[in-house]
This record gives structure tokens, C-alpha cells and sequence, in this order.
């Protein structure tokens, strides 16, 4: 095993693992601890700080532009453009021709993507969305995160050409343009789509400033990262925001067992709140 660049005792991963449940709700296992080295030491090295404690005092003492960083370096931002795919299928065939008879009288849609990363779930959201409700209809996405990074990345809706290599060439050629020249290899999502989004940075944990109601919330693989106390608290908050009879879709490894009551299950990792 190879000497470590910066000592990380267990007092120092204690320290640090608190202000990540703190300021994001998330709880860091023991076997994270090389996780959060790994990602932290680099901000040691950029700072010219010599220890963990001494970057610890620095976010009590300053937080500010660093507590971002730290933010940003925690948190985990794996997603894919139409990624766990029965959700999408289920909502191209089931959930939104329910909800276009039942909002028939207000013609409005409204879906909030709650921890969308880097943006691929609300804009595969968004292109079965467009494929499915009448251009007449009032359709707006929320999709929120507490990074930063990711959401300017989602902001500017471009990737590289490799992160869409599971979507189907019919919405490859509908919904994204190709770079060329010093753009080749790259491909952006048409404005078409990104219109229907508003990307906004957002602590789960925090207050939410939006009132709903909502459609449908997808919120996967999200919750894992929170104790149980604080996903009753989430589930709570989210079945308070969501329309009766709204959906709630969530991560293929998580459930609601004994974290509410308010919502029934539908399908697999799908819920209707009760």
C-alpha cells in the first residue's frame, strides 16, 4: 500500500463527515473514508494547506466559495441519458396519457428532476415529454442539484458524443446536433427541449422555495446517501409538494418501506401518493 500524501486520521474523517451530513444530508460509511481522501486531497494541494484539520478550520472559519468546492467534491454524480429505462418506458405509456386526461381542464404539466446532476434525466424526460403531450400544453421541468459543476454542464446541455450512445438513433437525429470542426466528438441537445427546463442549484435539505404541486418527481438514488431520519423527512416533504394521485419515481436499490405511508407502489421503484 503506498504512503499517503497528507495524514487522515479517524479524527479528521469524523470532523469532515459531519460537515457533509450538515450542509448536504448525506452520511458517509466507513468505507468511504478513502472516497473522501481522494477527493479532498486535491483541494488540499490547490490550497497549499498541509492537513485535513487545517482545511477543516478553514470551512468552519470561511465556508463561502470553499464550502462549494467541498460541496462539489463530495457529492456523487453518476447518471446517463434514459438511464433505468422502465421509468421512461412506463412514463411514455403509462403515466403521462393518465395525466393528460386527468389535467385535460388546466393543460399543465409540471415535473421536478431532484438531484438531476449533470442534466441527461430531465433532458430524457424532456424529449418523451415533447413526443408525447400536445405543443398547446403548458409543460415546465424544475431540475435541481446541489453542485454547481454539474449543473453548469446541464445548463449547457453539450456531451460528448460517447454519453449518448444508449439513446435511439431516431432521438439522436430529433433531439441532438452534432458538433463540427473543433466541436466533432461532441453533441448538444437541441433548444427545443432545453427550453422546457430550469436548471437550479438546491440543498434537498434546505428550504425549497418552489410550492408545486407536482406531477411527478423523479428522485433516484438520491436518498441512499441520507440516514433513515432524514429520508423520512424527504419523503414527507415530497408527498406535501406532489399533486394527489402525482407519481414519484425513485432509485432501482431504494424503496419507502417504513419511510412513509403517504404514497402506494405502482410499478417497480414507482409510487402514487396515496
Amino acid at each position: 500500500m503506498c504512503e499517503q500524501e497528507f495524514r487522515f486520521t479517524e479524527h479528521d474523517f469524523n470532523l469532515l463527515r459531519t460537515l457533509v451530513s450538515v450542509h448536504t444530508g448525506i452520511c458517509l460509511s466507513e468505507h468511504k473514508r478513502e472516497m473522501l481522501y481522494s477527493r479532498l486531497s486535491r483541494r488540499l494541494r490547490l490550497l497549499n494547506l498541509k492537513s485535513f484539520f487545517q482545511y477543516y478550520k478553514l470551512l468552519k472559519m470561511e465556508g463561502g466559495e470553499e464550502l462549494v468546492h467541498f460541496i462539489n467534491a463530495v457529492t456523487t454524480n453518476l447518471t446517463a441519458f434514459f438511464r433505468e429505462p422502465h421509468h421512461f418506458e412506463l412514463l411514455e405509456k403509462e403515466l403521462l396519457p393518465q395525466l393528460l386526461i386527468k389535467k385535460q381542464a388546466t393543460r399543465r404539466l409540471r415535473i421536478w428532476s431532484a438531484g438531476c446532476a449533470s442534466g441527461e434525466e430531465a433532458y430524457s424526460t424532456a424529449m418523451v415529454l415533447k413526443e408525447i403531450v400536445p405543443n398547446d400544453w403548458d409543460v415546465k421541468i424544475l431540475a435541481t442539484d446541489l453542485d454547481s459543476q454539474v449543473l453548469a454542464t446541464a445548463q449547457l446541455g453539450i456531451y460528448e458524443d460517447e454519453k449518448i450512445t444508449g439513446v435511439s438513433v431516431e432521438r439522436k437525429h430529433r433531439w441532438f446536433k452534432k458538433g463540427k470542426g473543433v466541436q466533432t466528438g461532441w453533441v448538444q441537445v437541441i433548444p427545443n427541449i432545453q427550453t422546457l427546463i430550469s436548471f437550479k442549484l438546491l440543498n434537498l435539505m434546505n428550504n425549497w422555495p418552489m410550492r408545486g404541486p407536482f406531477d411527478i418527481i423523479f428522485c433516484r438514488n438520491v436518498a441512499i446517501y441520507f440516514n433513515k431520519a432524514s429520508q423520512k423527512i424527504l419523503f414527507e416533504r415530497f408527498a406535501n409538494i406532489i399533486d394527489d394521485q402525482g407519481y414519484l419515481l425513485i432509485g432501482h436499490s431504494e424503496n419507502l418501506f417504513q419511510l412513509s405511508s403517504r404514497f402506494r407502489l405502482l410499478r417497480q421503484t414507482v409510487y402514487v401518493k396515496c
